[in-house]
């Protein structure tokens, strides 16, 4: 028991709460840089106005700067990954240093800008992806519409179970359960969309809801005029492919397997030194038909929409 003119022992105070900041809104950990390159980092970013809003349509959680940083350490592997291989098809010749002090600056410059259009392709890819499931998730709210389901709440039966376009109904949700107006929501979400058919879509809902008129009515225009144009995508990817299947067929099969063979039964009359072929001579056709037959698919594997018909 304490004397009773001892001063009582004060309780340590406790700590005051630290308000919480989610993820999405800050750059990974990392530790800070210094004033000076922090600086370069932002004017670099200001070369490229376009890339504040790809970050955001790709979803990808940095700032500008921020990127302009990962950007130029990624920059840094892909070159070192390339000059070691360009190095050891060169190791015995006398040029290997000076191609090296050549190349260096020329594949760290092209590495940087390959590294600066990945939040480009990701925000594309992204589109195609919102585009797959955008007729689907827009029918299943159109029914919950017609049945009498609010809006909001069609617009949280559909936050999931469609991919992309759940994602960004999603956070139409999170922004109204914060407190911001709904039309102010889909615009806001509208306007950082990679999808021009999503964007359209929101749009439209958003102007209806504006000016107090039926949600559904123009929903279903919406999503009748993003059918019809899907259609019409699908035949013109149709169009394209015979071309591309031909010119396949002549630069990847024919020409290849016709021109070796012929190569190889003229060296065989001539009998010259000159047209023998030896193993990695054949190696390396083989790699550039590779290549070529890679192109080509890659090419259409892109072309092709990503949607189907309903």
């Amino acid at each position: 028991m304490a004397h009773p003119l001892q001063k009582p022992e004060s309780k340590p105070k406790a700590k005051a709460p630290q308000p919480f900041i989610s993820a999405p809104n800050r750059e990974p950990e990392a530790p800070k840089d210094p004033v000076f390159l922090r600086n370069f980092f932002i004017q670099v970013a200001s070369r490229f106005p376009e890339l504040k809003s790809q970050l955001v349509q790709a979803d990808m959680f940095f700032t500008p700067a921020g990127y302009v940083k990962t950007a130029m350490v990624s920059a840094i592997y892909i070159t070192a990954a390339v000059l070691v291989g360009f190095a050891m098809l060169l190791q015995k010749s006398e040029m290997l240093l000076p191609a090296l002090v050549f190349l260096l600056p020329i594949v760290y410059v092209l590495s940087f800008f390959y590294a600066m259009s990945y939040p480009q392709v990701k925000a594309r890819i992204r589109a195609k992806k919102m585009e797959q499931e955008l007729v689907f998730a827009g029918r299943h709210m159109l029914i919950e519409l017609k049945s009498g389901v609010p809006l909001f709440d069609a617009m949280l039966g559909i936050s999931r179970d469609y991919g992309e376009v759940s994602s960004e109904f999603n956070k139409i949700v999170e922004k109204v359960t914060l407190g911001v107006p709904l039309g102010a929501a889909l615009h806001e979400v509208a306007e950082n969309n990679p999808s021009p058919y999503f964007k359209r879509m929101v749009l439209q809902m958003a102007n209806s809801l504006a000016s107090g008129s039926d949600v559904a009515y123009a929903l279903e225009s919406s999503l009748d005029q993003i059918s019809k144009e899907q259609i019409i995508e699908l035949k013109a990817y149709g169009q394209k492919l015979n071309p591309i299947v031909m010119f396949f067929m002549i630069f990847g099969i024919i020409m290849p397997s016709l021109g070796v063979a012929f190569v190889i039964i003229l060296a065989s009359f001539l009998g010259s030194s000159a047209f023998q072929f030896s193993s990695s001579a054949l190696f390396g056709i083989l790699l550039v038909v590779g290549l070529v037959q890679f192109l080509f698919l890659s090419m259409v594997e892109n072309s092709r929409p990503k949607f189907d018909i309903v």
